[in-house]
């Protein structure tokens, strides 16, 4: 990655970076090279995009059906005959996911697929409230006005905060966040800058929780940067977007006819199990129905899929990179249960709804408000749509008795939904999300692998850009490809971040101080 610039690109921020590529030609010739892509989630749409859009011959192999991976959905029959699609459920489009929305842009100039949601509410069960439609979006008034705003966290909680332990919020930067903080757990960083117990939920559940692991058990650097990206390093503010329409139909479908339009050979239900040096130069990819020769590989696959096309390639990368292959972990278990009722919820509920304190029930997504698919089917029999989402439920539990605690605890928050007779029910239980553990991050894999023409991929992956969950996933994908691009004198993908250290030099000459205690 080269110098960088700031640009207020397609976002708001004027203080967004650009990262450049290395400098070379525009694209290949006749002679391109030939790239098998491992994975067809949004890293590796993202890194087969970047590459087939500068001539590159590339095959996008998935072992699912359908591309879009921890974001695919597939078509089910409801119990009253109507047609719908399921899916791991919801996820929020940042504004400042400014690489994830450039892969979209792909396929949809416009963005017309995202519709955005007016607030993100947050609920406790105590019956207090947080949003963030009234807070101002750019740093240091976004902190302020959450203050002044907050039932949960008010003047006296910032006063009673350690702010020489807190200082280091104020200037977030990779990888020196990491080097600082992975020793600690995040919930022991807020313990240490003597965060309020009673609003610890707003960090746990806008933040921690975000990524499936329980706070305990995940990085402190991790939540520092979280708080970077979303909060205090960006003034695109804690706002999203949500897809008009289920996740194939509003964005996979369209960015695979995009990657097909480019020459892109998509094969879904192809496993790669083993990938390694061919006999006389390149690389073989052996998926099912047959062994390919590549002139490169981005292995963009999560955690599971990872270490098992790894193992199973014996002279791929050295010993101590398999080593750290292998140690990677899953994060907990998590549920997603789609609810069709009967009847609807009350007019005033959130298309979006954080929970906090409901006995492990972290968000209600009504998606009659705005998705088109649910819309439709509430429409038609005069009911609705409800998500439950529960993060990190611990491994020995029951898992009829979770998704029992979970309708039950929807009660508790909707009382009206009590009465409703369920028209069906899905649930999804997964366990396959990367997890940042306390003293993980010198063994997580990073873009290059010790085959120059093997590249990793992922939301997994270290990317050294302040960058995280989706957003993570796609700049990682671009950067894949740019590594490939750059070996052979091609110029890559041009990307955009938050800013890389804190907005103002005041600021950071203050967070200073508590790096020289």
């Amino acid at each position: 990655m080269r110098a960088r610039e700031r640009t207020g690109g397609h976002g708001r921020d004027g203080r967004a970076e650009v990262i450049l590529p290395e400098p070379g030609r525009a694209r290949f010739g006749a002679e391109a090279p030939s790239v098998a892509v491992v994975g067809g989630g949004i890293a590796g749409i993202a890194a087969a995009a970047c590459l087939a859009e500068r001539g590159v011959h590339v095959t996008l192999h998935e072992r699912g059906e359908s591309l879009g991976g921890r974001l695919a959905g597939w078509p089910v029959t409801l119990a009253d005959g109507s047609a719908a699609t399921m899916s791991r459920g919801f996820h929020a489009f940042f504004r400042q996911y400014y690489n994830l929305r450039a892969l979209l842009r792909r396929a949809d100039p416009g963005l017309s697929a995202l519709v955005p949601l007016p607030d993100y509410p947050l609920r406790h069960a105590n019956g207090l409230t947080d949003g963030f439609a009234r807070v101002p979006r750019t740093p240091p008034w976004s902190a302020l006005g959450f203050v002044a705003l907050s039932p949960s966290f008010g003047w006296r909680d910032l006063a009673a905060m350690n702010p020489r332990e807190a200082l280091p919020l104020l200037d977030v930067r990779v990888p020196g966040v990491y080097e600082r903080f992975d020793g600690m757990s995040a919930e022991d960083f807020l313990g240490r800058i003597d965060f309020p117990e009673a609003a610890r939920h707003l960090a746990f559940e806008v933040f921690s929780r975000s990524f499936f692991a329980d706070p305990r058990e995940l990085s402190a650097a991790e939540l520092l940067l979280m708080f970077h990206i979303y909060f205090l390093g960006s003034s695109e503010g804690l706002l999203f977007d949500v897809p008009r329409e289920p996740f194939p139909q509003a964005l996979w479908e369209p960015l695979e006819a995009y990657l097909r339009g480019l020459g892109t050979e998509v094969r879904t239900g192809s496993p790669v199990s083993r990938v390694g040096p061919a006999a006389g130069g390149g690389l073989a990819v052996e998926a099912e129905g047959g062994t390919g020769r590549y002139e490169g590989v981005v292995l963009s696959l999560d955690t599971d899929g990872l270490r098992h096309v790894v193992g199973g390639s014996p002279r791929l990368g050295d010993a101590r990179w398999r080593e750290d292959i292998g140690a990677l972990r899953t994060a907990p278990p998590f549920l997603v249960s789609r609810l069709w009722l009967d009847r609807p919820v009350d007019g005033s509920r959130a298309g979006f709804l954080g929970t906090s304190g409901y006995d492990g029930l972290d968000n209600i997504s009504v998606l009659d408000r705005w998705e088109g698919e649910s819309a439709r089917w509430a429409a038609r029999t005069g009911g609705s749509v409800l998500e439950l989402h529960a993060y990190a439920v611990d491994e020995r539990a029951e898992r009829k008795e979770v998704q029992r605690r979970m309708l039950d605890r929807m009660h508790e928050v909707y009382p009206e939904t009590r009465d409703a007779r369920l028209v069906d029910a899905r649930h999804e239980w997964r366990a396959d999300c990367p997890v940042f553990p306390v003293g993980g991050y010198r063994r997580r894999p990073g873009i290059r692998t010790p085959h120059p023409r093997v590249m990793l991929a992922g939301d997994l992956v270290r990317t050294g850009l302040p960058v995280a969950l989706m957003e993570r996933a796609a700049t990682s994908g671009f950067l894949a490809a740019n590594a490939l691009l750059a070996g052979w004198g091609v110029r890559g993908e041009t990307l955009r971040t938050v800013p890389r250290a804190g907005r103002s030099r005041a600021l950071r000459a203050l967070a200073g101080l508590a790096g020289r205690r």
